[in-house]
């Protein structure tokens, strides 16, 4: 949860490196449902004369539970959310008594309530209306969230914490340390940069939510002693609180550290490059940036005769502008040595779309360290963005996504009178 926020915060969900960390999270998830559905079933053989039967029927119970969910993802709950929609109450009062039910339901089978709660997460993402459901909950979700850390911190025995601490901070140094170096190894090898690597290392330097609840079912079971559970607590703490911040400033972090972060990177680092545009390529105008304003530009100067390179770190905006015919490719504006890989000699015209400042004045730096010598469009929201950027050069348009079009054509006009 902590992590999601954060990228969602950032705007990196949809970025190479965001998708990457989700599909950690879930894999990660997924691992811990699956050890406490096993933890479940083995406690309950057990305590059982029949000790086997009794694994068996947890197993084939959850199962059960399982497939009868996926039918009803499948047949029912996407026609019934359909018809609840007409009211946005309606759907969100349906989704958290989807949650509840099936906590309950999960429960009862001997599953656990936190395999059940993660069973409807999934049912429910798999409907249309995720994103109506997900932004709905956004607030009770923080809501919640503070009791979870409240709950986190009444489960610390103070009275243990001293003799705990450099046990803790040996572990936490792995996690913080060991984790990210471990990802960044691995996305090496199997050819990602050296940006990609790091970026998404960070988002692994704690240890998850479900790893808690992990350890208090291994407590109420009777595996692990109150100690170990509080040391588990204690690294949890130190961990979240380091990721949160090395997650907020890991672009700064980056530029830092970059030059020391050559091991972790191909000579050719074939997963990113492949997608790039030849070098030799002839663009007239670079576009950073796919959403309506950067779509609106990229599709009028295409329509003119220009030769457009449309950038962007959502993977499925570059889809969709390729399979229109457009010459888009998946790239970070903030990440010089990408930019250095780009065909610009010949670009008369480099627009940057993201609105976001950061960004932006990433992508000034390195085309002044550059020397890039065209023409340089700067797309913001907000006037005080727009003095920042104008103190170190380029042109700046404040932008209404109703007026897109407008702004197209303006540029265009500039670029015929020029």
């Amino acid at each position: 949860i902590i992590i999601i926020k954060l990228l969602s915060d950032k705007r990196e969900v949809d970025s190479l490196h965001g998708r990457i960390a989700v599909g950690f999270l879930i894999v990660q998830d997924i691992l811990v449902i699956v050890a406490m559905i096993a933890l479940n079933a083995l406690s309950a053989a057990d305590t059982s004369s029949l000790a086997v039967m009794t694994f068996l029927r947890i197993l084939f119970s959850g199962l059960l539970f399982l497939v009868l969910v996926a039918l009803l993802m499948r047949y029912a709950l996407t026609p019934f959310l359909n018809f609840l929609a007409q009211s946005k109450e309606l759907l969100v009062l349906f989704s958290i008594a989807w949650a509840v039910s099936l906590a309950a339901i999960g429960y009862s089978l001997g599953l656990s309530k936190e395999v059940g709660a993660f069973v409807a997460g999934v049912s429910l993402a798999s409907t249309p209306f995720r994103e109506v459901i997900g932004s709905k909950l956004t607030t009770l979700r923080d809501f919640l969230l503070l009791f979870f850390f409240v709950d986190l911190g009444a489960a610390l025995d103070f009275s243990a914490i001293g003799s705990q601490v450099q046990e803790a901070l040996l572990f936490s140094l792995f996690v913080v340390v060991g984790n990210p170096l471990i990802v960044m190894i691995i996305m090496g090898v199997m050819g990602y940069r050296k940006r990609t690597g790091f970026l998404a290392g960070l988002t692994v330097a704690q240890i998850s939510e479900f790893s808690l609840i992990l350890a208090a079912l291994g407590m109420s079971l009777g595996h692990i002693h109150a100690p170990v559970l509080g040391l588990i607590t204690l690294v949890g703490l130190i961990t979240i609180s380091a990721s949160t911040y090395l997650i907020l400033y890991s672009h700064t972090l980056y530029s830092y550290l970059c030059s020391w972060l050559d091991v972790f990177e191909r000579q050719i680092p074939y997963r990113e490059l492949a997608d790039l545009p030849a070098a030799e390529s002839r663009i007239d105008i670079v576009v950073f940036g796919l959403g309506q304003f950067g779509r609106t530009i990229v599709d009028l100067f295409k329509s003119k005769g220009y030769r457009v390179l449309a950038i962007d770190f959502d993977p499925e905006l570059v889809r969709k502008a390729q399979a229109a015919g457009i010459d888009a490719h998946y790239g970070d504006a903030e990440d010089a040595e990408f930019i250095a890989t780009l065909p610009l000699e010949h670009a008369r015209w480099i627009v940057s779309a993201m609105h976001d400042q950061h960004p932006s004045l990433a992508l000034q730096q390195t085309l002044k360290a550059q020397q890039y010598p065209g023409n340089i469009i700067f797309a913001v929201k907000e006037n005080k963005q727009r003095e920042t950027l104008l103190e170190n050069g380029g042109m700046v348009f404040v932008v209404h996504e109703y007026a897109a079009q407008h702004v197209a054509q303006e540029l265009l006009n500039l670029d015929m009178s020029g």
